[in-house]
């Protein structure tokens, strides 16, 4: 199956061996588990709570979604303006250039068209529709991040991609030439040629794998995209690690900061943030306004589907956390921090036969749970 991807060999494998976080078989984290992140008295879900368990995990309506592309015709004010197109993908535009962060078009996050997690619905913007885009970025290989379909078709384009180390050959067996793949190593950068921005891939705590028998064949990342204007970090997929004050004293401070927020249980502490861990990774980060990503998009684990939301709202207002919660497909300019409107609410409020929004067009397919991440 292709979209399974494919090993790393000869010299990519040479240069995955020579990483610090390469113990022979694999990538490894620099704190397999921090002490107090774990909930000892929280018990795994099993495979059928993942599939019956849980409520509320899908929601009833459409989310509101907004077309960005009369936005995106014109530069942003302040030079640094984020559009968050569902999950972790966003389209960040920074001093002129485009960035695309772990793209996801495809209907499902599966290896399979007919089974897995379902999108809630289609992204606001088509990816045939979407402008010039200068480059991608890829923090790690799970399906919810790394999208067959939607790489298959970024490789028809010129785009170069950055990403971990070993995901490239994931990319290349899809289509994307090796001279457009930069494979980074956590502390090391990329500068885009004839261009004034630097990525840097930095610490997360996380894991990888896209089948049975390849977990932590490939490193997982967070990264940072700095110009001499502004410094975006972009979470990955993480849990809560005290490597985040080494990234704000070597890569900080920043502007804008996109951390993940669903897909969380006390049981996995040590791999997911959740909203509470995500506002202490805000804090070791040096603050910064806050960008929630990985919620509101499919149902990857047993809570409910807007509870991120509503527990970052709440936690974040009291803290006084500059929160930019954007709808679907809205560009939002870290400069300017709004009052956060809390939109999910009346998504859940829409039943059958009642009148949705123009800007808001679109059905929702039903999901079938599925682990992955």
């Amino acid at each position: 199956m292709k979209s399974l991807g494919a090993k790393a060999a000869g010299l990519r494998l040479e240069r995955m061996s020579a990483s610090p976080r390469w113990d022979g078989a694999g990538f490894r984290n620099l704190h397999p588990v921090l002490p107090g992140l774990r909930d000892p008295a929280a018990q795994r879900p099993s495979l059928s709570d993942f599939l019956c368990g849980g409520e509320r995990r899908v929601p009833r309506g459409p989310l509101p979604a907004m077309d960005p592309s009369a936005a995106w015709s014109q530069p942003p004010a302040s030079g640094l303006r984020a559009t968050w197109l569902g999950h972790s993908t966003v389209l960040l535009e920074i001093d002129g250039l485009r960035v695309l962060t772990d793209p996801v078009w495809g209907a499902r996050a599966s290896p399979s068209r007919l089974a897995g997690p379902k999108r809630f619905q289609p992204v606001p913007v088509p990816l045939r529709a979407m402008p010039p885009v200068d480059l991608v970025l890829v923090s790690h290989d799970h399906y919810d991040h790394l999208d067959y379909p939607t790489i298959r078709e970024l490789a028809r384009s010129e785009v170069p991609f950055v990403t971990s180390l070993g995901v490239g050959a994931h990319l290349e067996s899809w289509g994307v030439p090796a001279h457009r793949i930069t494979e980074l190593d956590w502390w090391e950068s990329h500068t885009l040629p004839n261009a004034d921005l630097t990525v840097t891939a930095a610490p997360s705590q996380h894991f990888s794998g896209r089948g049975l028998k390849d977990r932590n064949a490939t490193l997982w990342s967070s990264l940072v995209v700095r110009t001499p204007r502004h410094a975006v970090f972009f979470s990955g997929d993480t849990g809560l690690t005290t490597e985040y004050a080494a990234i704000r004293e070597r890569l900080g401070p920043f502007d804008l900061v996109m951390l993940e927020v669903g897909a969380f249980h006390p049981s996995w502490g040590d791999i997911h943030l959740g909203p509470a861990n995500a506002l202490e990774a805000w804090s070791l980060l040096g603050g910064g306004a806050f960008l929630p990503v990985h919620w509101g998009t499919f149902s990857l684990a047993m809570h409910a589907w807007d509870e991120p939301a509503e527990t970052l709202l709440s936690l974040g207002e009291q803290k006084g956390v500059p929160l930019l919660m954007p709808r679907l497909g809205e560009p939002a300019e870290p400069h300017r921090i709004e009052p956060v409107m809390p939109w999910w609410r009346a998504v859940d409020a829409v039943g059958p036969g009642a009148v949705v929004e123009p800007e808001a067009p679109m059905t929702l397919p039903k999901s079938m749970p599925f682990p992955v991440d």
